[in-house]
């Protein structure tokens, strides 16, 4: 916990980051919040068909418009595309307040709604590349970053917790209003931020969108050569279907199943959230294991079974605790899919196997809320809970072996690797799926006695981890130090940006674990707490060199 109040004091300090953060927290908030919201305007209106139509009148045209928004921040200056987009936000979740304050036709407040969603694709592209352009060092975007995923995190919870308790005093129309305030403060926050110009504006001037088109559905050619990746992608699509489906029966357990009323629909979502971050951190045990199809089943099945139990015996209290089950979940056969497909599809088609399966998830999205509504008016609330909840344990058993195959063909697992980077400051804190992304690009070397690993004044292209053997450090032809297996070399160069600061000698035999200058950094910087391990290792050894 103190390393984790040093990273927001270190973002607080900075009032650029600071505003930017506070804001994305609001929009996080604002998000999830209204979502919840407009699904009870219109179980309120028609029932269950009439809001799985609301989601999918939201979600498909924001699906097809977020890749165009998104390149804004490519063309435009940064900052202020951020403001435009807090600003549309504002006004398009104040247009949707005043319709249905005002009772105006259904289909007027349909198309406010589906703007308003249509406006919040823009803010999540443009804060991961604006916050690079304004930071003053790594730490500080590391710190940025951090309290990103934390401003998330928390709006994901505290959003529907809001909506929640502003439903069960008022109607769906005030939470517009209170988060259309929000924006409002939002873009307020962000007005007056240093200029960020996009790298390469006048080059991307010669980029038309045939090539964008061509980019993203090449991601669908990817996956066509590659049916083990095909396989995973249609898993985790089925997993994002049935989390469409919560979203509606949030709404339906609430105020049908439960008679609780429509602030418990934000509960419920609020439950589920939290039960989704205690999953995330059960992940950590799935580094190193080569076997997935395990943890996907396992994972899919607690994702699936609580959801069908909620109906056996309705209580908030059971309905609650079965959700954050199903969260825990969610969590693990999300990671256990994305790490799997991550060992399968071929590194070169990477981005683009992984660009499919986010664009699919949003389609994915209004297929569940429909799904849902679906079943609901056919078997009512209880037997949809049964049918959803069935859904990703009986697509994980079809799949079977088709999975238990990629397990045996995907690449094998280095665990020696794994236990020494584990044992490492700088690596112990990496999540599974950033652990499991070095494992399978790290190089194995071995260098005879004698020979030079790196030389003073070098370029810098890789962080070493000594498996066995011994290495003399060496500052302008001075034996300083030396280390031997389980030791580190490399990191200063690589985190500073500069030539190489020492030469290192084998002076035995030597099995090393080289990591390239890309990932080293990537995954480094990717977490918080690595990030000041590993910048605290730089710096006790950088000082010690020099007396």
């Amino acid at each position: 916990m103190l390393q984790q109040a040093r990273i927001v004091a270190t973002v607080a300090r900075d009032s650029t980051l600071a505003r930017i953060e506070l804001a994305f927290l609001g929009f996080n908030m604002a998000e999830y919040a209204t979502w919840i919201a407009i699904l009870v305007y219109g179980y309120g209106e028609g029932g269950s068909g009439f809001a799985a139509l609301i989601a999918v009148a939201q979600l498909v045209p924001a699906g097809l418009v977020a890749p165009l928004i998104a390149g804004l921040a490519d063309r435009f200056r940064r900052d202020r595309v951020l403001f435009a987009g807090y600003l549309w936000q504002a006004g398009s979740f104040g247009a949707t307040a005043a319709a249905l304050y005002l009772d105006a036709p259904i289909a007027l407040t349909i198309v406010a709604a589906a703007v308003a969603a249509t406006s919040v694709t823009i803010t999540r592209p443009v804060q991961a590349v604006i916050l690079p352009s304004i930071s003053h060092s790594p730490a500080h975007l590391t710190a940025a970053n951090a309290v990103s995923g934390l401003a998330e995190n928390s709006g994901i919870f505290l959003g529907p917790l809001l909506a929640g308790l502003l439903l069960a005093r008022s109607e769906p129309g005030d939470v517009f209003a209170v988060f259309a305030v929000v924006s409002l403060v939002n873009a307020v926050l962000v007005s007056r931020l240093p200029p960020s110009y996009p790298p390469g504006r006048v080059d991307d001037r010669t980029r038309t969108w045939r090539d964008g088109l061509a980019e993203t559905f090449g991601g669908f050619g990817a996956l066509r050569r590659e049916p083990r990746a095909l396989l995973l992608v249609t898993i985790l699509t089925a997993v994002m279907i049935v989390f469409g489906a919560l979203d509606l029966l949030f709404v339906a357990v609430a105020i049908d199943l439960l008679g609780l009323g429509e602030s418990w629909a934000g509960y419920l979502n609020a439950a589920f959230g939290l039960g989704g971050v205690a999953g995330a951190v059960a992940t950590v045990a799935l580094v190193g294991r080569r076997r997935m199809t395990p943890a996907i089943a396992g994972g899919g099945a607690l994702y699936g079974l609580p959801i069908s139990m909620i109906a056996v015996a309705p209580s908030p209290v059971i309905a609650s605790g079965l959700l954050a089950g199903a969260g825990v979940g969610f969590s693990i056969v999300n990671v256990a899919g994305r790490t799997l497909l991550q060992r399968v599809a071929p590194e070169a088609l990477l981005g683009r196997v992984f660009g499919v399966l986010e664009g699919l998830s949003m389609f994915a999205l209004a297929v569940g809320a429909v799904l849902a509504g679906t079943l609901i008016a056919a078997f009512e609330v209880s037997g949809a809970l049964f049918v959803v909840g069935c859904f990703v344990p009986i697509a994980v058993a079809l799949a079977w072996r088709g999975l238990a195959a990629i397990d045996r063909d995907a690449r094998p697992v280095d665990v020696e690797a794994l236990e020494l980077l584990r044992r490492l400051p700088i690596f112990a804190p990496l999540s599974a799926l950033a652990i499991d992304r070095i494992l399978i690009d790290l190089v194995r070397l071995e260098v005879p006695a004698g020979e030079v690993v790196i030389r003073e004044g070098d370029a810098a292209d890789r962080f070493y981890v000594i498996v066995e053997g011994r290495v003399e450090i060496s500052v302008a032809g001075t034996a300083v130090s030396s280390q031997e297996a389980g030791d580190h070399f490399g990191e200063i160069a690589l985190l500073r940006s500069v030539p190489r600061t020492a030469t290192v000698t084998a002076l035995t035999p030597l099995r090393l674990i080289a990591i390239g200058r890309e990932l080293f950094l990537e995954a480094v910087t990717g977490h918080p707490l690595s990030q000041i391990n590993a910048d605290s290792v730089a710096d006790e050894r950088m000082a010690a060199a020099h007396h």
